[in-house]
């Protein structure tokens, strides 16, 4: 094959560019070898408990004493920290994020969070997923430390796994693998962007059928004990009708809401909305249905020119009232450092500040099916959590000073202090 000499300059600027990133991406940490202590921070235990002088021990990546500071034990062999005047929390969890997946939105060489076609369950976003990705850092530094990597595009996406934020490669920070599949609701109305106006969706009876003939299908080939041809589409719903995996349905309108959930019930599944922009109209109905939602970014416009300007602020505090279950999402993937800010504004609209807490740490592991490891500071859980300077809800005061994944502590250096620091060094010498 004759070499094309074109090529050379495009070959040059992406070994340059790799290179850059593993210069930019900290070394992730080794396994916890030493047991330690963490003395006299506030710890928000994340179950919406707080100890005001508490006592953190971890040994071998699990918390094994979560407790007063005031009891009377003694813990040879571990190193000691001092958190005395800092916050305390479980390790944020951001679900829904292409975080990995995505490097920059407006290059789509550094995109793979979607695939052609329309019905993709086998797709896995898990062998995707680019631990050297430079955001990554810089996300982990305001207290995320887990995520479920989500894929995008067509009708049915693919599949979403979870992942702890410090591996080598996507096997190593895989923490719960295909767990759930995603499934964009089909609208009733779509915008005319050529006419500036919204209009009947002429194909959306069309487009619920496929999905019905869809899941019909693949409910009926799995029930045969040994199908063939193999059809690895079907295969990827497998665990989805076992009980073993969550079907995410993005959905936003309280129409599209409820009819995304009586059709999963159509086929024995109970779905979890991720958008739920209507979410706060119809609580009851979540409630009946026992439906949880993952919220997309609060910190936006309305849905409606006839909805209170500062609605998306009140939902999660409006949820939270009727007892729906449902935690914190943001779009896209370096919007995730800002996770924690929208909880943080919710509480100025209403939501007690440990259910913020809770919406970042337990109630998302409950909902991705992780709380019996993650989710809050108890003893037997892995200890993923981190120390703060501050209240990691508001951006005023929010400073990460270290975290730790399963007991590993990880480097919190990022490329945008790295810049900082450059540039301050730069302008102070002059």
């Amino acid at each position: 094959m004759k070499f094309n000499i074109s090529f050379l300059p495009v070959l040059v600027a992406l070994f340059f560019s790799v290179k850059t990133a593993a210069q930019t991406v900290p070394v992730p940490a080794p396994v916890q070898m030493q047991a330690i202590l963490v003395k006299g921070a506030t710890a928000h235990l994340g179950n919406g408990q707080v100890i005001e002088n508490s006592l953190v021990a971890f040994e071998n990546g699990k918390f094994t004493v979560v407790d007063n500071a005031a009891i009377k034990r003694g813990f040879p062999n571990h190193r000691e920290i001092d958190a005395t005047g800092k916050q305390l929390y479980p390790g944020f969890i951001a679900p829904n994020t292409t975080l990995g997946l995505q490097e920059i939105e407006a290059v789509r060489a550094t995109a793979d969070n979607a695939d052609l076609g329309g019905l993709n369950p086998n797709l896995r976003a898990i062998i995707a997923y680019n631990t050297d990705s430079q955001v990554t850092p810089t996300v982990r530094s305001m207290g995320v430390l887990l995520a479920e990597i989500a894929p995008q595009g067509g009708r049915i996406s693919g599949t979403s796994s979870i992942v702890q934020l410090d591996a080598w490669n996507w096997e190593d920070a895989a923490y719960v693998m295909d767990c759930g599949i995603h499934m964009g609701w089909p609208s009733s109305s779509r915008f005319n962007f050529r006419e500036g106006r919204i209009e009947k969706n002429e194909t959306y009876e069309k487009e619920i059928r496929e999905l019905e003939d869809f899941f019909s299908q693949a409910q009926a080939w799995l029930k045969n004990p040994a199908p063939a041809p193999v059809n690895l589409r079907f295969e990827a719903m497998k665990g989805l009708f076992e009980g073993k995996n969550r079907l995410f349905v993005h959905a936003n309108s309280a129409q599209s809401i409820q009819e995304a959930v009586l059709f999963a019930e159509k086929f024995q599944l109970a779905p979890v909305i991720v958008g739920g922009n209507d979410a706060w109209m119809i609580t009851e109905f979540l409630k009946q249905h026992k439906v949880a939602v993952i919220l997309d970014s609060t910190q936006r416009l309305p849905s409606r020119e006839d909805e209170d300007i500062d609605q998306p602020f009140k939902t999660p505090a409006l949820l939270q009232a009727a007892g729906v279950a449902w935690c914190f999402g943001h779009d896209g993937f370096w919007q995730q450092r800002n996770l924690a800010f929208q909880a943080g504004q919710a509480v100025g609209f209403g939501l007690a500040y440990e259910d913020a807490v809770k919406s970042l740490t337990s109630s998302t592991a409950r909902i991705l099916g992780i709380d019996k490891t993650a989710g809050t500071l108890e003893a037997g859980k892995d200890a993923t959590f981190f120390i703060s300077e501050g209240d990691a809800l508001d951006m005023r005061s929010a400073k990460v000073t270290q975290a730790f994944i399963q007991g590993r502590e990880i480097n919190l250096d990022n490329k945008q202090d790295m810049l900082y620091r450059r540039f301050q060094a730069k302008y102070k010498s002059r």
